[in-house]
């Protein structure tokens, strides 16, 4: 498979809620398609697809094997360690639309989720700032998401709490004009 074949495999692979909701899970621990159904309510049938399709694409790794009542029950986690040493500068494969499409659809459900009466922090920028500025930004937004990722728990873990962050940390086109009004016109003929 080419290099643009298998990014496009992997944006296509993790550009769907359910399996957005799989990788976070298998960041904290390795977890087995059972697992993975018992905790985000799915038939096990499901999760082994959607477990199936980010393996395929790469987006996780296996994680060993567990016996389980004379079977077998592979178990899976997210190989962010690996993209970090790799010197990706995200846990997640190739940027696209339907993958920020996607994103944006889970932390809308995970913001209805929010616990209530907690402090919470929401924020969006589009601003000019220096080169300095802009880069201790995102070397903030990096560190802050490499120590939870780091520090996750597995699911329901004594003495956690359940928590989102979800970041998007990228330097904007510097030209004038809207992305709207980029289209081309339509073209006008006259007889």
């Amino acid at each position: 498979m080419s290099h643009d074949a298998s990014s496009v495999s992997a944006l296509r692979a993790t550009a769907h809620p359910v399996r957005l909701r799989i990788l976070s899970l298998l960041t904290a621990s390795a977890l087995s398609a059972a697992e993975i159904a018992r905790e985000l309510d799915l038939t096990h049938a499901n999760a082994s697809y959607h477990l199936r399709v980010l393996a395929d694409a790469g987006a996780v790794v296996e994680a060993g094997e567990e016996k389980i009542r004379g079977g077998v029950a592979k178990r899976y986690r997210h190989p962010w360690e690996e993209y970090r040493t790799e010197g990706r500068t995200s846990a997640r494969p190739e940027d696209g639309l339907a993958y920020v499409r996607a994103i944006a659809e889970e932390l809308v459900r995970r913001f209805a989720q929010r616990a209530p009466h907690t402090p919470a922090m929401t924020t969006d920028a589009e601003m000019w700032v220096t080169p300095q500025v802009w880069e201790e930004v995102r070397s903030l937004v990096e560190q802050a998401s490499t120590l939870l990722h780091a520090e996750a728990q597995p699911p329901r873990t004594d003495g956690t709490f359940h928590v989102n962050l979800t970041a998007a940390a990228f330097q904007l086109d510097p030209s004038p004009i809207a992305p709207e009004s980029r289209s081309v016109a339509p073209e006008v003929t006259t007889r």
